[in-house]
């Protein structure tokens, strides 16, 4: 069954490429949009299994799409949204993921022009996962490393964090860093342990480990 999408970007080429990207890789874009407001009708009518969204939108090319996506979260829980942006905005990050509850994605445009990767994190937000831009998590790494506990991290902690907060398995992560998988799963429970997150579900607490430390980037 093909997953449904709604698509909200003013510029037309760049709106009609991810239509055609997306269709060629067996989604169902069910709305393409151009502005905020139409962002907001659509996504709470249409409910789709993921939305795609520009942060800068009309009328006033601020953050309409952004605070449409966010209002349609706050209307239908969970509903997930991958938000698409020129620069990294660490406000707009920590603001996505403020409620917790995952199916959260930022990755900045240029890695629409990389199929392979931008599908991927359409899926995995889709699937209730997070994929954060790895500049946007560098940036917001690099700005929380001095606030406890995730100072507590060693290098290599963090190294998997970063990852993690990309949406990487433990697979892909053992594979970029030249680790075995057990061992990966090891830096992963250490961390999860002075982050202080109980055990659950894994799923759930990597994403909460994303909240740690975007929270502490407001410090």
């Amino acid at each position: 069954m093909s997953l449904r999408v709604v698509i909200a970007e003013d510029l037309y080429l760049l709106r009609d490429g991810l239509v055609h990207l997306l269709q060629a890789h067996d989604f169902e874009v069910v709305a393409a949009v151009e502005s905020g407001p139409e962002l907001l009708k659509a996504l709470i009518e249409l409910r789709p299994d993921v939305a795609v969204v520009d942060v800068r939108l009309p009328p006033t090319f601020t953050d309409e799409g952004l605070q449409a996506a966010l209002a349609a979260r706050r209307a239908v829980p969970g509903l997930p949204v991958l938000v698409l942006s020129q620069h990294v905005e660490q406000l707009y990050a920590r603001e996505l993921l403020a409620d917790g509850s995952g199916a959260i994605g930022y990755l900045l445009k240029d890695r629409v022009f990389n199929a392979e990767q931008f599908v991927d994190a359409v899926r995995r937000v889709a699937a209730g996962g997070t994929a954060m831009d790895p500049e946007v998590i560098a940036k917001l790494l690099a700005s929380t490393v001095r606030h406890q506990p995730l100072g507590a991290l060693t290098p290599r902690e963090r190294e998997v964090l970063e990852l993690m907060a990309e949406g990487r398995s433990n697979a892909a992560i053992s594979q970029r860093l030249f680790l075995s998988e057990s061992a990966v799963g090891k830096h992963t429970a250490s961390i999860f342990a002075k982050l202080d997150l109980v055990p659950s579900d894994d799923d759930n607490r990597r994403v909460l480990a994303v909240l740690t430390y975007l929270n502490a980037a407001r410090g």
